[in-house]
């Protein structure tokens, strides 16, 4: 299986430490040692997780791929298709991750800190990779090869690596089809027009179409509409989880319970107003 975060782990460091030292240059407050700390903290665990998932969902595809619809090899067009196809899956997928709070619970990791920059890239889920890949799961049934589809996951993962900073402010008409730094900041701001915005992979055409698009204007406050205050990575990973656990013990019927794992993040009581609220992201 393809090893590229892995062997990417080096560079994501270098690259961490060269954007710290060109923001004390130009003096800019981009980071804090305990919250960057935290970061790292979710990324170790997250490679970790990372060994046991890939080979379980390696051995899926495999399965379902002796059951595809086409026989699609590695010729450069079924990278092409395929490439396109792990992008859909990428923004339903994200999309999904902002609206479910089942895959919220995992997904609000990466949106904990209130710092941007390339160490927040590094803050993953411990719990995401468990279950997220039900949304490629259509990929090997159609006819794409299981290592296709996970050296793109690979690839796309790293090309959202750098778009984390705020040192790159505008990159011209790239903007218009590329997800940039400009428009990762507005999704992991916490201002109320920036909500659930802008969930593309390498691409920002999905958010274009589909109308969760929206362009940086007033400056990001980044983290989450209720943060969590804390740089406990075990805190950090798993809070939702306990939070979800906790309103569904005190759930009054079936209804509650279903809405309080698979509705918005912010749902609440129906005996309450409002019954729908904003996700509690940014």
């Amino acid at each position: 299986m393809p090893k590229i975060i892995i062997n990417a782990i080096p560079a994501f460091l270098l690259l961490l430490i060269a954007e710290a030292i060109a923001g004390a240059v130009l003096r800019r407050d981009l980071y804090e040692m305990k919250d960057t700390a935290a970061s790292l903290s979710m990324g170790i665990g997250n490679v970790f997780v990372g060994l046991f998932s890939k080979a379980m969902v390696f051995g899926l595809f495999t399965f379902l791929h002796k059951f595809a619809i086409f026989d699609i090899g590695y010729a450069w067009w079924a990278w092409v298709l395929c490439f396109f196809g792990d992008e859909i899956s990428y923004y339903v997928f994200h999309r999904t991750s902002h609206e479910c709070r089942l895959w919220w619970a995992s997904h609000v990791v990466h949106h904990s800190s209130q710092r941007y920059n390339l160490g927040t890239a590094l803050r993953q889920t411990w719990t995401g990779s468990l279950y997220s890949f039900v949304f490629w799961m259509w990929l090997p049934l159609v006819g794409f090869q299981p290592m296709m589809i996970l050296t793109l996951q690979a690839i796309s993962l790293l090309y959202q690596f750098w778009i984390h900073t705020e040192l790159v402010r505008n990159m011209g008409p790239l903007e218009w089809m590329l997800n940039t730094p400009s428009h990762h900041r507005v999704h992991h701001a916490s201002n109320p027009q920036y909500l659930d915005k802008n969930h593309g992979g390498w691409l920002i055409v999905w958010d274009r179409l589909f109308g969760t698009f929206a362009k940086e204007e007033e400056p990001c406050v980044y983290g989450l509409t209720k943060n969590i205050q804390t740089y406990n990575p075990v805190r950090i990973a798993f809070h939702e989880w306990a939070d979800i656990m906790a309103d569904v013990a005190a759930a009054k019927s079936w209804k509650e319970r279903w809405n309080f794992v698979f509705g918005r993040p912010g749902w609440k009581y129906e005996r309450e107003e409002p019954q729908w609220a904003s996700s509690v992201h940014g």
